[in-house]
């Protein structure tokens, strides 16, 4: 499988000679995009190999996890259950529509409940309810989702000395730090706020230090933004044309760039950012800047 990889050229990056490439893991997949594809490869294939029919997992609203298992499961011909935080909004967003019409069930439930989602007693209710099933976790992040993204890092990416990654549930940065070589330094941009990512991601990592999260570019916590994100999306795109999400990627991509000015890496330094999807949440997303008359996202 060929992933493309681009060299972004900015004034910036010649003027601090560092150069930064962009892994483009998004275009892996038309709908099942970027870390997700490689987060449900291993536990599509441990759900066929349990003989269960069922996927269930749980997401927000605009949760990319949400879209892509429904169609992975469709894709494979399972069934799929997603439990969602929060009252049911009609007319559905984009990406539940999308889930819908991929075959998955919609369960709402409170966002009280929803923080049980990890409890024995929570998940044997489920069952009662839905029957057996391959549980799949918020952000799909498992021990199997961490060896699938074991696989993102390539031969040729040998080559860099930082790789850069937005972090949600620290899935995908944990197999990028199992995978890096000992050259290289693993940068995790948080999408949210709190101290706990760091213990998530050491529960999948063990004692590796070959890593560190950059906490300040979450705009305000997960799915918050500013005008100034939107603005630095739109101008990214017309300066490379590479449509980040405004969720993870575009936080990641701002703190890189903010780093670079103020010289945080040294001249030489080859940077490998990991694009790692999203767009689909984007038409969501601008209908809710459209409803407080803000700057859209331009996806063109």
């Amino acid at each position: 499988m060929k992933i493309e990889t681009k060299e972004i050229s900015l004034p910036l990056l010649d003027e601090k000679e560092v150069r930064l490439f962009i892994k483009r893991i998004d275009k892996i997949h038309p709908f099942v995009s970027g870390n997700k594809w490689f987060k449900l490869k291993y536990n599509l294939l441990e759900a066929k190999k349990q003989g269960l029919n069922t996927l269930l997992t749980f997401g927000g609203a605009y949760s990319n996890h949400i879209s892509a298992t429904a169609f992975a499961a469709k894709e494979k011909e399972i069934s799929s259950i997603g439990i969602i935080r929060g009252e049911e909004h009609l007319p559905l967003n984009p990406t539940l529509r999308f889930a819908i019409d991929n075959g998955m069930k919609l369960h709402y439930i409170s966002r009280s409940n929803y923080k049980e989602k990890t409890s024995a007693n929570f998940l044997e209710a489920l069952k009662n309810q839905f029957g057996d099933f391959y549980l799949i976790p918020e952000g799909g992040t498992n021990s199997l989702a961490v060896k699938g993204c074991e696989e993102i890092l390539i031969k040729e990416d040998q080559q860099f000395h930082y790789i850069c990654v937005p972090v949600g549930t620290g899935g995908t940065i944990s197999g990028l730090i199992h995978s890096a070589e000992k050259h290289q330094r693993v940068i995790g941009f948080p999408a949210l706020k709190g101290a706990f990512l760091s213990e998530e991601i050491r529960k999948n990592t063990g004692t590796k230090d070959n890593w560190s999260l950059m906490e300040d570019y979450h705009f305000g916590g997960y799915a918050k933004y500013n005008v100034d994100l939107v603005r630095f999306i739109n101008s990214f795109k017309k300066k490379t044309s590479i449509l980040l999400d405004p969720i993870y990627t575009s936080k990641m991509i701002f703190g890189i760039l903010d780093l670079i000015e103020k010289g945080r890496f040294k001249e030489g330094t080859k940077i490998l950012a990991i694009h790692t999807g999203g767009i689909q949440g984007i038409e969501g997303f601008n209908q809710k800047l459209k409803e407080k008359n803000q700057e859209i996202i331009k996806i063109i």
